[in-house]
């Protein structure tokens, strides 16, 4: 029985031990859990660090598409996740059953899938990609292959930029990404004319336009490393700016408003990612629920893409 005059971290801390559990948190998960995590990264650093791990339990502070990914590439452990219905709107996008008449209809062409999907559509994939690595590895095939990229249209239509690939890409979007106003980012940067833009590559090509940086999450926090003492404006989940203020603590960063239903907001959080707090990480730990499980089958069908990623994106620095 929990102590009540005992913090949460002590707790959650003497589980991590006795269960010979590993804390993984993306950086968009609050504070308080990026800061008792293992390690904190994004979704190709989580990927890298969960198939390595030699811990007997993940305890994935994510949402539900990461922890997948984790157990299938852990088949024998444990994966705990705080909280299961910490969905993904990208992954809600791309419904494997449309997505397996899409690929049908398309039969002479690759699959390219960003990460933030579903096991089974991972498993009609050739290869996963997240944002740190998606260009790498399309520049891998050869210029005369035909590609399917899905579900991220706004991160597919960067990437088609960037590599002058003509890619077939599936209509999905991030609702964080894609609600940033160019309204309201543009009388940001009026308030803030020396104030460095840097854009996450799920947002549209009208905010895009404006970034001086545009980079996967760790890419973004690396930016703002290599300029100390710099102001930001972050087209990107809010939760990142946890770990930008650690790393750079002489900077000045601000949060770009989007809009819902014609109404400016001040701030962009992905409320999936939010449901996971201290308590229910708590709570998954002591109780080892929820866990995280998937039918064989598809755990073996997934795997292929993902490992594959894992090796062609090898060189990348890590």
């Amino acid at each position: 029985m929990l102590n009540p005059t005992q913090p949460l971290e002590t707790e959650i801390d003497r589980l991590r031990k006795e269960m010979n559990a590993v804390i993984l948190a993306h950086y968009y998960q609050e504070d308080e859990i990026q800061d008792i995590a293992d390690f904190v990264g994004d979704s190709l650093d989580l990927a890298r660090k969960a198939a390595a791990t030699s811990a007997d339990v993940i305890v994935f502070c994510g949402v539900k598409f990461m922890a997948e990914g984790a157990k299938i590439l852990n088949s024998g452990k444990t994966v705990l996740l705080p909280d299961l219905k910490a969905g993904c709107s990208l992954e809600d996008s791309c419904p494997a059953p449309a997505f397996k008449k899409f690929k049908e209809q398309h039969s002479d062409h690759k699959v390219v899938t960003y990460i933030n999907c579903s096991a089974e559509v991972k498993a009609l994939s050739d290869v996963i990609v997240t944002s740190s690595n998606a260009e790498h590895i399309i520049r891998q095939f050869p210029p005369e292959q035909k590609l399917i990229f899905a579900p991220d249209r706004f991160l597919g239509a960067h990437l088609i930029k960037k590599t002058g690939r003509d890619m077939l890409l599936w209509n999905g979007t991030c609702i964080v990404h894609e609600r940033f106003s160019e309204q309201e980012l543009v009388k940001l940067k009026t308030r803030h004319p020396d104030a460095y833009i840097i854009a996450h590559p799920e947002c549209p090509g009208d905010i895009l336009r404006y970034a001086h940086h545009i980079g996967s999450t760790s890419s973004l926090l690396k930016f703002t490393e290599d300029h100390p003492g710099k102001e930001f404006i972050v087209l990107t989940e809010p939760g990142i700016i946890h770990q930008m203020k650690q790393k750079s603590p002489g900077s000045v960063f601000h949060e770009a408003p989007g809009i819902i239903g014609g109404a400016c907001v001040s701030c962009n959080n992905c409320h999936y990612m939010k449901m996971n707090t201290l308590e229910k990480l708590h709570l998954c730990m002591k109780n080892r629920t929820p866990q995280l499980t998937l039918p064989a089958a598809l755990i073996q069908a997934a795997r292929a893409p993902l490992e594959r990623m894992l090796t062609m994106s090898a060189s990348l620095k890590k």
